[in-house]
């Protein structure tokens, strides 16, 4: 299978279990024996949707179709990734709980957020590098310095333009933190920030998270 057919049986893949159309067409693929999984598993991985085509696969009862030790190893990487997210969200939260006892409110961006939000049917599905933190301007070097305070540290550099600060790690701790000034580069930014999301802002375990809109 060349990149392009592979990346596109992938796609189909993880649709599998909302548009019956493609679940008819990846069955007739797994059914034909000429998948070529390695390449399947290096542009997955790459993606970083390796969990994510496991999980999809087995909601839809299609394990059967592929090798038993590639399933093993599947379920291994998936399992492994389950087990990261749910130190990354009781991290998030002891952050919010630091950060909120300090007068500042962070805003949980993308992975981290939408593990908070419960948006997946498994936590596994995401993978997750970075905790990321959209904090108000004016607070921004303040929740910097109560992380550092607190055994957080970065010896990167970053310049005042850059949507984040560096970021910041924890000898024992997981994941590291990223804490946005901004959202989007350049002009950009002026319409989709801080300021401009606060209004529409939801809870979901005392986090504050983007909007379904957002």
């Amino acid at each position: 299978m060349r990149y392009k057919k592979t990346f596109f049986f992938i796609c189909k893949c993880l649709t599998i279990n909302h548009v019956e159309k493609n679940k008819i067409l990846v069955e007739d693929n797994l059914k034909s024996g000429n998948i070529d999984w390695e390449t399947v598993v290096k542009v997955s991985t790459a993606h970083l949707v390796f969990p994510a085509l496991y999980c999809n696969l087995k909601r839809a009862n299609f394990l059967p179709y592929l090798p038993t030790d590639l399933v093993e190893y599947m379920k291994h990487i998936t399992d492994l990734n389950r087990e990261r997210n749910e130190q990354i969200i009781v991290q998030a939260k002891e952050i919010n709980e630091l950060l909120i006892a300090n007068n500042i409110t962070p805003i949980f961006l993308k992975g981290t957020g939408n593990l908070i939000e419960g948006l997946y049917e498994d936590i596994a599905e995401r993978m997750v590098g970075d905790i990321d933190l959209l904090i108000n301007i004016a607070q921004l070097h303040k929740a910097d310095k109560i992380l550092r305070d607190n055994k957080y540290a970065s010896n990167s550099i970053l310049y005042d333009d850059h949507r984040h600060l560096p970021r910041l790690t924890h000898p024992k701790k997981i994941a590291a933190i990223e804490i946005h000034r901004t959202m989007l580069d350049g002009n950009k930014s002026s319409h989709f920030n801080y300021k401009t999301v606060k209004k529409s802002l939801i809870f979901v375990n005392d986090c504050c998270l983007l909007s379904i809109e957002n």
